[in-house]
C-alpha cells in the first residue's frame, strides 16, 4: 500500500536537471534538530552529485528571526510575502503547535496548496497543515506527543504512529531525526538509491529507518493513569517475549478473569489481547533484523516463535515481506568507479536582479567544491 501512494508522488529518477526548490516555514519554538534533520540530506545531495540536485529557502511570515525551543534564533531567507518558485513546501513545527499557527501562516499554506505544490511537515507541523484542511484524507505522522489532541482536534486526518508518511502529494515526519530517515527515503525516490546510501554513508548513519517503522510511543501516553492493569499486562508481556506467558496466566497476575482482559484490551487497544502480544514480538523481531547480524532462527527463538516457518508466515502477514527482505532497506552501497570529470554546473550567486532571494544551497555547495567526496556519486 505504501509503495503504490509513494510512486505515485515521485518524479521519474533523472527527470530533470532542474533544481527542486523547497521552503521550510519555521514556527515559533520549531525543534532545531527536525530542521536540520530535513535540510541536511538535501546539502549533502548536492555535494555527492556534483551539482545543485535541491535549493532551499528558510521562511517565517514577517522575515523576521524565529527562535527554536532551544532558544536558539534563526533569521530566514526571507519571508513569506515573497513571491518564490516553490516545488516543495515544509512545515518546522515544535512546541505548541496550536499557539505557533496563525492565520498568515493557514492562508500562505492554503495558497501553496492551490499551486500544486508538494506539501509536508516535521514534527508537529502536521497541525499547521491540518489546521489549513490541507491534510483530510491524506495519512499523516507526527510526534506521539502531539497524537491524541490532533486526533481530536482533526478526526478527518488519519492519524498514523509511523515515523513518517508518504501520502501521493504529501510527506510528514513525525520529529527528532525522523526527518532524515523521510528525506533519504524521498531523495533515493527522485534520485537513485545510491545517492541515498551515500548520504546516510556520510552521516555515519547505518540504518535508513522505512515508512513502516513505528514511533516508540509510550503506552502511558496513550492511557494514562486510568488503566494501571493493563498497564501492567503490557509491561509484563514486554519482559516476557522469549517465554510468552499465556493469556490465562496473565489475567491471573493482574487479578483479572480472562474476559475482562479481553475487554480492556478491545476498548483500549482495539485489538484482542494475543493480537498485542504477536505486534510486540513481531515488532522485536524487525529489529533485531535491522540491527543485528543474528540468524531468522535465533530471531525466530528470542521472540518466542516455536518455529521459522511459523515466525516467517507470521512476519508476512503483519509486514508485508518475509523476515530474509527485510534487511534490504536502501542497501549497501557499491563500488563508485571513477569519479570522471567533476561537474561545474555550480551557481556562485543568483542574479542581482533577481526577484529571489540567494538561496543558502548555492553557498553550501560553492564551499563542498574542495571536498573529496565532491560528485563522487555519478548521477
Amino acid at each position: 500500500m505504501a509503495s503504490s501512494r509513494t510512486a505515485s508522488a515521485s518524479p521519474t529518477v533523472g527527470r530533470t536537471p532542474t533544481p527542486q526548490t523547497l521552503g521550510f516555514l519555521l514556527l515559533d519554538n520549531f525543534t532545531l534538530i527536525s530542521l536540520a534533520s530535513v535540510i541536511e540530506p538535501l546539502r549533502m545531495a548536492n555535494q555527492l552529485a556534483g551539482r545543485e540536485l535541491y535549493r532551499w529557502y528558510t521562511l517565517s511570515v514577517n522575515g523576521e528571526p524565529v527562535r527554536a525551543s532551544d532558544g536558539l534564533q534563526v533569521t530566514p531567507d526571507a519571508s513569506t510575502s515573497i513571491p518564490l518558485s516553490l516545488d516543495w513546501v515544509v512545515v518546522c513545527g515544535g512546541v505548541a503547535p496550536h499557539r505557533s499557527v496563525t492565520r498568515e501562516h493557514i492562508a500562505w499554506l492554503q495558497s501553496q496548496a492551490r499551486q500544486s505544490r508538494r506539501l509536508g511537515s516535521v514534527c508537529t507541523g502536521s497541525w499547521a497543515l491540518a489546521k489549513a484542511g490541507l491534510l483530510d484524507g491524506y495519512e499523516t505522522s507526527i510526534h506521539w506527543e502531539c497524537l491524541a489532541a490532533m486526533q481530536e482536534a482533526f478526526p478527518r486526518v488519519p492519524l498514523t504512529t509511523r515515523l513518517f508518511s508518504i501520502d501521493r502529494d504529501r510527506f510528514t515526519a513525525s520529529g527528532g531525526t525522523a526527518p532524515l530517515d523521510m528525506m533519504l527515503n524521498l531523495i533515493g525516490q527522485d534520485h537513485g538509491r545510491e545517492l541515498a546510501a551515500g548520504i546516510s554513508e556520510m552521516f555515519i548513519y547505518d540504518r535508513v529507518r522505512g515508512e513502516q517503522d513505528q514511533q516508540r510511543v509510550p503506552l502511558k501516553h496513550v492511557l494514562g493513569t486510568t488503566q494501571p492493569k493493563l498497564l501492567e499486562i503490557v509491561a509484563l508481556m514486554e519482559a516476557n517475549l522469549e517465554e510468552p506467558i499465556a493469556l490465562d496466566e496473565l489475567a491471573t497476575y493482574v487479578d483479572v478473569s480472562r474476559r475482562q482482559l479481553e475487554r480492556l484490551f478491545q476498548k483500549y487497544l482495539n485489538c484482542s489481547p494475543s493480537r498485542y502480544y504477536l505486534k510486540l514480538r513481531l515488532t522485536r523481531a524487525r529489529q533485531l533484523l535491522k540491527q543485528t547480524s543474528m540468524s531468522i532462527i535465533e530471531v525466530a527463538s528470542a521472540c518466542g516463535f516455536v518455529s521459522t516457518p511459523h515466525f516467517s508466515k507470521c512476519y508476512r502477514e503483519y509486514f508485508g515481506m518475509p523476515p530474509r527482505d527485510e534487511r534490504g532497506g536502501i542497501g549497501t552501497r557499491q563500488g563508485r568507479g571513477d569519479d570522471g570529470e567533476r561537474s561545474r554546473v555550480v551557481r556562485r550567486a543568483l542574479l542581482e536582479t533577481s526577484p529571489e532571494p540567494m538561496s543558502s544551497a548555492v553557498l553550501a555547495l560553492n564551499q563542498a567544491q574542495g571536498e573529496p567526496t565532491y560528485a563522487s556519486v555519478p548521477l
